[in-house]
């Protein structure tokens, strides 16, 4: 595994690991068995975990917590605040006033039980505050000793120029895939302008790239992916026949569709690190080894052609949800 540097500082592996599926949206978790996901993941030289307080919620960082406890030195340990959301998994909306980036560290300190975060996310860009309050906030708990560097999650240029100007930003953290290209129009553009890094999240498309999935009923009642547009019926078998493609041209390099999907994530620039989340360890393995998938310029072309910007059928939210993107 190869090291990457998000920033001006911060070096982490080529590829992280998403931890959000363990404790809530793709259906049932195991604790256990999530837990030796994330120390054969080490094992195999990812230093990048990521998580956030409104995953679970507050379970995951607890389930990570305990997972890194007795190798916190070997982990960047990446974890998020602003979508609020009850105990009760009811949703409050974001926030991102001052006072509560204080609370929401500390609170995520205690639960991760550790003394400080390595990567801090502001998780959606709150409309309600001035960006340059919250990143001033984020800038003090660097000041305390409690978080090493900032990122944002689904912010737009111009909000991240301003960050930037309040506080050095180590990373933002986009969805971005062979079906979600949208941070090629501009946000990939203003981030590199700046010297931030990018970290990928979703880079299978959700699970769809893995090719696990070839009917909606593969899908299981009450898993997150049941709203999203690009599972639902009618956009779901024109992503099936996308799907195929990649395919075809991953069994030509005699490798899995995920690892072709990895790769190519990866080939977009040193300065990109995809985070895919699995809590099955045949998965992690699958997914690791795509570090050794090399693609060539022909390769590159020819996946261009069947995966141009726009090509996946329906939204990668839900409507609602798309609203907190790109703010």
């Amino acid at each position: 595994m190869q090291q990457r540097k998000l920033g001006a500082g911060l070096v982490v592996s080529e590829m992280g690991l998403g931890c959000m599926g363990m404790s809530e949206f793709y259906g049932p978790g195991d604790d256990h068995e999530s837990i030796a996901v994330i120390h054969r993941a080490i094992e195999l030289g990812v230093t990048l975990v990521d998580t956030a307080d409104v995953y679970g919620p507050f379970t995951n960082e607890a389930l990570v917590g305990r997972a890194i406890r007795d190798r916190r030195d070997k982990v960047v340990l990446a974890t998020k605040f602003g979508n609020v959301r009850g105990a009760d998994r009811s949703w409050a909306g974001v926030n991102g006033r001052p006072e509560y980036v204080r609370q929401a560290c500390d609170a995520s300190l205690g639960r991760l039980g550790v003394d400080h975060i390595d990567l801090y996310y502001q998780h959606r860009v709150d409309p309600a505050v001035p960006i340059e309050e919250t990143v001033g906030a984020m800038a003090e708990l660097v000041g305390a000793g409690k978080v090493r560097y900032l990122g944002l999650s689904e912010a737009g240029a111009a909000t991240i120029r301003r960050a930037q100007a309040v506080h050095p930003i180590a990373a933002l953290q986009t969805e971005y895939s062979l079906w979600t290209r949208d941070v090629e129009d501009e946000i990939l553009t203003a981030v590199r302008e700046l010297g931030i890094g990018f970290v990928a999240y979703s880079p299978l498309g959700r699970g769809f790239l893995t090719g696990r999935f070839r009917v909606v009923q593969d899908v299981a009642e009450g898993d997150y992916r049941r709203v999203h547009p690009r599972f639902q019926p009618g956009n779901f078998e024109k992503n099936v026949r996308f799907l195929d493609r990649v395919t075809a041209k991953a069994r030509e390099k005699g490798v899995t569709p995920s690892q072709l999907a990895l790769a190519w994530v990866m080939a977009r620039g040193v300065d990109i690190v995809p985070i895919p989340g699995t809590k099955r360890l045949k998965y992690l393995e699958e997914n690791v080894a795509a570090a050794n998938v090399r693609l060539t310029p022909e390769d590159l072309r020819e996946i261009d052609e069947m995966a141009p910007k726009g090509v996946a059928a329906g939204g990668r939210y839900p409507e609602a949800a798309m609203k907190a993107v790109g703010r």
